[in-house]
């Protein structure tokens, strides 16, 4: 099958990767236009471009596909299926029409809950006990289109956003190569979503990863396993920012924020509703480390009744 693929992120690039690996014929890569990153802001080709540069594959990074010359673009490559995978552009319905098979998509969630930019995060957040990826075939709206498959994984009670990322992006692919061989035999029958349990998964951002001591510590728990490893829940400790990367649940009261024990097992916390051991902590200029790593070196900054993100 004659494949155009889609797409901008690691998971995609591993999707990509197996397509690279099957019998098909990609004969194009779309992905989003380099973007600066690092200190020196240097633009930056996507994990996607750089793995089809490495194969030699044609890369197309247009601004929009609203324009009508990236869609003759498109359709003069005469592709039998669009395989998007985090993409992050829209899909006009000109372009879903194009190749004769229209367009997949493979989303990491279960359908319909978590459609949108981040998925994989609210699902933690949520206290989901599962997860997924759904590959569809994709409609004019955001992540609305028929089902095609399904696979499911639990969600374990120490998964990260990472852990989670990276068993959905080795379920997609196979997931993917299996829906395309049906879809070409004819043998798939899509399951149109029932709307009315939709749920939308915003995109992430560092404001909402600031830690509110005021919340019950379940949540807090389950969003700092959510934002790791981005973008990193954080507070303030003595004035100075402090990043929390691993906390569990643990026994107390006492005023949010407040500590309320430190020992070589962790720091713990107040909380709106119980308590929080951080166990993974980053201080400014430093790494992250165990807790029982710098309480040795600087168990003074870690006092009894010290207020996280207290302003001065």
């Amino acid at each position: 099958m004659r494949i155009v693929f889609a797409g901008t992120p690691e998971f995609a690039a591993q999707h990509l990767q197996a397509l690279l690996a099957s019998e098909h014929e990609l004969i194009a890569v779309y992905t989003q236009p380099d973007r600066p990153a690092g200190r020196g802001q240097k633009l930056m080709p996507s994990p996607v471009k750089q793995l089809a540069l490495q194969h030699g594959l044609p890369v197309y990074q247009p601004q929009t596909l609203r324009d009508p010359a990236a869609q003759a673009e498109l359709a003069a490559l005469n592709a039998d299926l669009l395989v998007v995978v985090a993409y992050g552009l829209i899909l006009p319905q000109v372009v879903l029409d194009t190749p004769r098979l229209g367009c997949i998509n493979s989303h990491a969630s279960l359908l319909p809950r978590w459609r949108g930019a981040a998925p994989i995060q609210r699902a933690i957040e949520a206290g989901d006990s599962e997860s997924g990826v759904t590959v569809m075939q994709m409609d004019a709206g955001l992540d609305t289109g028929p089902m095609l498959l399904k696979v499911r994984t639990p969600i374990g009670a120490e998964d990260t956003g990472g852990s989670l990322h990276d068993r959905l992006a080795e379920l997609g692919p196979p997931a993917v190569l299996h829906a395309i061989a049906a879809l070409a035999a004819g043998t798939l029958e899509a399951e149109v979503q029932d709307h009315g349990l939709a749920t939308y998964a915003h995109k992430l951002n560092k404001d909402e990863a600031r830690l509110d001591w005021q919340r019950p510590a379940l949540e807090l728990e389950r969003l700092i396993r959510a934002f790791n490893p981005w973008p990193i829940c954080h507070s303030s400790l003595n004035g100075e920012p402090l990043k929390v990367l691993a906390a569990e649940i643990a026994e107390g009261q006492g005023q949010p924020g407040q500590v309320i024990q430190a020992g070589r097992e962790g720091l713990t916390v107040a909380c709106g509703e119980g308590a929080l051991r951080l166990t993974r902590l980053q201080l400014p200029g430093g790494k992250a480390l165990n807790f029982a790593d710098l309480f040795n070196s600087r168990r003074e900054q870690f006092a009894l009744g010290t207020l996280l993100g207290a302003t001065a």
